[in-house]
């Protein structure tokens, strides 16, 4: 249910966003949860850090959905998409910050060359 203002702006950005917006916006979601299970389980906010990671993951577990394995690249990415997962299923079950600042660094490297890639193919992404 939408409640806010706010939350029906983001509804309709999300419906209406090409492939590769959608795409990028799905990396920014994970960062921000990853790094807001981070900031929990440095503030021993542990319920806060296990949301957050579980949501995270949800995001990488979609990234892999929407794969098309008709391009090789696709194989690697699920490979890395995997470690990500493992990285921070680790991180939560194990209250260590280590793994899931590893992700967040992969992230931000994957969302950068996916905006670089974006503009490369004249999509427009606009940060």
């Amino acid at each position: 249910m939408i409640n806010s203002p706010y939350q029906k702006y983001q509804q309709t950005q999300a419906q209406t966003a090409s492939k590769p917006k959608l795409l990028i916006m799905l990396y920014d979601g994970a960062i921000r949860f990853v790094q807001a299970g981070i900031e929990g389980i440095k503030q021993k906010d542990y319920e806060v850090a296990n949301r957050n990671l579980i949501k995270a993951q949800a995001i990488v577990h979609e990234l892999i959905s929407s794969l098309n394995y008709d391009y090789s690249i696709s194989n690697n990415l699920v490979a890395v998409y995997e470690y990500m997962l493992h990285r921070l299923i680790e991180s939560n079950v194990n209250k260590k910050t280590d793994p899931a600042e590893e992700v967040l660094e992969h992230l931000k490297e994957l969302r950068d060359a996916w905006v670089e890639a974006s503009k490369s193919l004249g999509t427009g992404y606009a940060l």
